[in-house]
């Protein structure tokens, strides 16, 4: 595939097409600045257009056998794997992750079309008892009709994916915006997959567009029942705004401000490598991070010695390059907000164990500790690499800092005692956390999401089935029934 050429279009009805707007996206590589693709914008128009043909071709799609609907997303799988070298390429061209992130968002993205492929044969039906002689109550599954997903820039392919495949294997239509700054891995890769797969058209569409251009037309119109989007609290708060006050459910997957939590107890060469995966994997552009690394005071001095060490050795540079392990963040009001965060911490007082330099989209590894009790620094998602060390005295003070926070997505805590370990768990505020491991964790069997602003509702598994179905309750009476009119 040359991706860059081929599938920098809009996607609807079956067609690659242009859109109608007056304006390009224009999608640059992060790391050198080289323009890989423009791409005219979707208007409104466009978005009915998607939104229309996706309800057209819903109606057979959910008629067909789920063995059917599997069957397409095994293909999908395959047409995957065949190109799989050339999607880590696109990854790390458009994202700027490094190879071994690519390589990563790729290995998850099949394992989520393996999961899809279950999900079409998930939902089953129930008979209910009545109270009522001779009812039969019948609750069956239905597809919601049609979803739609907008994505983010940090992992788009696996979390494009992640709704995208669920949605189609439960028998709804879709229509997908992706992110502007990759609208390539986030959008018409993903309907290249499919229409690879043999999918009927118009299930999936693609609208590469912004909200200067459409407003919140993909929000509120009137075909798509949900709305599933990754991105910040900030915009996230507005899509539930909007969706609720049009009566449609709205699945959230926002930001987080995650806790690594060192017990006294724990190994701490083990915590050290987690605490590096969890902060600095994608250069710290992971919704999962580990934005606050809490360490006991017992520990502090190995923990913190070793750690630097470990951040000190970490290359920043061409994400091409197998040995680096820090790419350039997405653009360049990223880099800035980076920086931003980092200026205020120390002019609030905090100590710069390492302060990197940032050069372009570049931006090296900082470490902070010493920040004030108060500091909003450390309430904020940093979505880069910059890791804040919080020594505590005790695991009531460990467990009152990782939910001093507005985010509830996950966290981490290492000790040599597991059942301590999913205690501690059980009292942090947030919708996922994992004991002795990183904060960065994605299964595609388990509920994903998070509490507070880190969103409403689960992806994954079951959770997908609850999300992209609706329960329809279906009695009927045998025998006559008695009216008391």
């Amino acid at each position: 595939m040359s991706f860059f050429t081929d599938l920098a279009h809009q996607y609807i009805d079956g067609n690659w097409r242009s859109g109608n707007g007056s304006w390009d996206i224009i999608d640059f590589n992060p790391y050198n600045g080289e323009k890989l693709a423009a791409i005219t914008v979707a208007t409104r128009y466009e978005i009915d257009e998607a939104y229309r043909a996706a309800e057209r071709a819903q109606r057979a799609w959910a008629a067909e056998s789920p063995f059917t609907r599997r069957d397409i997303i095994e293909r999908a799988l395959k047409v995957t794997e065949e190109y799989e070298d050339d999607i880590v390429d696109a990854i790390i061209e458009e994202v700027g992750g490094t190879r071994l992130k690519a390589a990563l968002e790729v290995h998850l993205a099949k394992e989520f079309l393996r999961e899809a492929v279950q999900l079409a044969l998930r939902p089953e039906g129930r008979i209910v008892p009545s109270p009522t002689p001779g009812r039969e109550n019948r609750l069956v599954r239905l597809p919601v009709g049609v979803v739609g997903v907008v994505g983010p820039f940090n992992f788009p392919l696996l979390i494009t994916l992640k709704s995208v495949a669920p949605a189609l294997a439960l028998g709804n239509g879709v229509v997908v915006k992706p992110n502007q700054n990759t609208p390539v891995v986030g959008g018409g890769l993903v309907a290249r997959i499919f229409e690879a797969a043999g999918l009927p058209k118009g299930l999936l569409n693609v609208v590469v567009t912004d909200i200067a251009e459409i407003g919140d037309a993909l929000l509120e119109h009137p075909v798509p029942k949900v709305i599933s989007f990754c991105g910040s609290d900030r915009v996230g708060r507005h899509v539930a705004a909007v969706t609720a006050s049009h009566f449609k459910r709205s699945v959230l997957q926002l930001g987080g401000n995650s806790a690594l939590v060192v017990l006294d107890d724990a190994d701490v060469d083990y915590a050290v490598d987690a605490a590096v995966f969890s902060r600095f994997v994608n250069q710290g552009q992971v919704c999962m991070a580990a934005n606050r690394i809490l360490i006991d005071r017992s520990v502090e001095v190995e923990f913190t010695e070793k750690f630097l060490a470990r951040v000190r050795a970490l290359r920043t540079g061409d994400p091409r390059d197998p040995g680096v392990q820090i790419g350039p963040v997405i653009n360049a009001s990223q880099a800035e907000a980076v920086g931003a965060a980092v200026d205020l911490a120390l002019a609030e007082g905090a100590t710069a164990l390492v302060q990197g330099r940032t050069v372009g989209n570049l931006v090296e590894p900082t470490v902070l500790t010493g920040l004030p009790v108060d500091s909003p620094v450390l309430r904020q998602e940093i979505f880069g690499p910059v890791a804040l060390l919080i020594p505590f005295e005790d695991e009531e003070q460990a467990v009152r800092l990782a939910n001093d926070t507005l985010y509830g997505l996950g966290g981490a805590v290492h000790t040599a005692d597991v059942e301590r370990g999913v205690r501690f768990a059980r009292r942090v505020e947030t919708g996922m956390f994992h004991v002795n491991d990183s904060t960065v964790q994605d299964d595609p069997s388990v509920a994903f999401g998070g509490e507070r602003n880190s969103g409403l509702g689960r992806l994954n598994g079951d959770s997908a089935v609850d999300a992209f179905t609706t329960q329809k309750w279906i009695s009927v009476q045998h025998g006559r029934a008695g009216f008391p009119l």
